[in-house]
């Protein structure tokens, strides 16, 4: 998968949880992608934290520090 189509994702998906009544959105997000998600995509959404996470929102990105670091 390319970066840019992994970060239109995961943006994506935290697009969807902003719009939900609940408080902590970065963990929906990234309980949802955990549960979702191959351990090789968490894996190159890991290595695109590392570079500096280009492209994702803040929602996206608080979500995936939070789900990369949980597969860990």
């Amino acid at each position: 998968m390319s970066p840019d189509k992994m970060v239109r994702m995961v943006n994506q998906i935290a697009t969807f949880f902003d719009s939900q009544p609940m408080a902590d959105k970065p963990s929906a997000v990234a309980a949802h992608l955990i549960e979702f998600w191959e351990p090789r995509m968490l894996e190159k959404l890991s290595d695109h934290l590392a570079a500096g996470g280009e492209g994702l929102s803040d929602l996206a990105h608080d979500a995936a520090k939070q789900a990369t670091t949980q597969t860990a």
